[in-house]
């Protein structure tokens, strides 16, 4: 099987731009093809192991699973982290939360070591991310799923960044007072009533615990993790929380009747209001 029949095969699953860009993905992960090397058409001369290989992760993606599952790894922010069925896939608007906080902590002058927290940490994508990009703070990690956790210490081990990885559920944090300068979140926010606009690879696949909230209750982790923040974070700390971009008025809303004086509601790199900032004033 060639570059060109695996990207045309794909096209079942997804359209052709996406097909392509997998086709590339497989061939570079797994078998070390460059674009460079399809043009001049080493995909030709794959072995017969390695293509009875690409023959059953083609079999995989036709069954709609995931390429980051299949291939058992993701990208995020220039760095690749281990990802397995249970544990949410990194998306690349996540990495600007982590930009938000690396150009913030940058510019400022603290006497004492950064602390932050990262709650539903998943993969540890944002917590090794800050970990690596500031190296002079202490990064705590939180996830209530043992194999997220498993697959996150495995992720800092890999890239050789020190984190605190705890289990710990968002909805029933501890007592702390004035622990934390940053406490970061990219919780679960999905409505349960939004499934039906969703693509099947992410509704069969990834886990429902960590995407979905009730419709009733759409806003839990964001009051949970706020009403701890306000008094887990030190003076001049903030939260910052990666939000449902159709519900960033009452997210908005919410943290404000919570208690904080200052809220700031970004967009992302698509335009769609999908970050907000809370700090006490």
């Amino acid at each position: 099987m060639t570059y060109m029949e695996l990207w045309h095969r794909l096209t079942a699953v997804y359209d052709a731009g996406e097909a392509k860009a997998v086709a590339r993905m497989v061939l570079q992960t797994c078998f070390q093809l460059s674009m460079t090397d399809i043009l001049i058409g080493k995909d030709t001369q794959l072995s017969a192991s390695d293509q009875e290989e690409l023959e059953k992760i083609s079999l995989r993606l036709l069954r709609g699973e995931p390429v980051q599952y299949v291939l058992g790894r993701a990208e995020f922010g220039g760095r690749w982290f281990r990802v397995e069925p249970g544990v949410l896939i990194p998306r690349p608007e996540t990495y600007e939360l982590c930009q938000w906080i690396m150009r913030s902590e940058r510019r400022r002058t603290k006497r004492d070591r950064l602390r932050i927290l990262d709650v539903g940490t998943g993969s540890g994508c944002i917590a090794c991310t800050l970990a690596a990009e500031l190296p002079q703070a202490a990064v705590t990690a939180w996830d209530i799923s043992e194999q997220a956790l498993i697959v996150a210490r495995d992720n800092a081990a890999r890239l050789g960044v020190k984190v605190a990885f705890e289990r710990q559920d968002a909805l029933s944090p501890p007592d702390n007072h004035q622990h934390w300068d940053v406490i970061v979140s990219n919780p679960p926010y999905v409505c349960e009533s939004e499934k039906a606009q969703m693509a099947r690879n992410v509704l069969d696949h990834e886990p429902a615990e960590a995407l979905f909230v009730p419709d009733d209750d759409p806003l839990r982790f964001y009051t949970a993790i706020g009403r701890y923040a306000l008094q887990a974070l030190k003076p001049g700390g903030y939260a910052l929380f990666e939000i449902n971009a159709m519900l960033a008025d009452d997210t908005r809303n919410e943290l404000r009747h919570l208690g904080f004086g200052h809220i700031r509601l970004m967009k992302d790199q698509f335009g769609k209001d999908r970050f907000i900032l809370a700090a006490e004033h």
